[in-house]
């Protein structure tokens, strides 16, 4: 879709910080992230929501492949996982990462600098 930023991340017009990408799904941090690691999933092919994506068990396979990662990378307390996507028109999984003392429901977001994001980005890789 021509006016989409995450259609615009995948065909490379816009720069992100990728965590994941195979030959359906990329994943990369978000830009306002609401902890440290908070990545975004994203299929490939435009979908509106995450439930229209036609191969949903892959799609959260690739969710839980990132989850394993971010558990060996951070060590978290537990892991969130947001699907509402009113933001952006395209299906996206939210996967956050939280720390002891970050249960608050929806937390303020971080100002992360791209430097860090960068540190980020590597430190989930790795367990990739």
């Amino acid at each position: 879709m021509e006016n989409c930023i995450f259609c615009q991340i995948v065909l490379g017009k816009l720069p992100c910080f990728k965590v994941y990408e195979d030959t359906e799904f990329l994943a990369f941090l978000d830009i306002y992230p609401r902890v440290e690691g908070h990545t975004l999933v994203i299929p490939k092919k435009h979908y509106r929501w995450v439930y229209d994506v036609p191969n949903f068990g892959t799609y959260w396979e690739v969710a839980l492949k990132i989850t394993k990662a971010m558990q060996k990378a951070f060590n978290p307390y537990f892991i969130t996982y947001v699907t509402h996507g009113l933001q952006v028109p395209h299906a996206h999984i939210h996967i956050l990462p939280r720390k002891k003392g970050e249960e608050e429901f929806v937390p303020d977001v971080k100002n992360i600098n791209q430097d860090t994001l960068k540190k980020i980005t590597e430190k989930i890789r790795r367990y990739l």
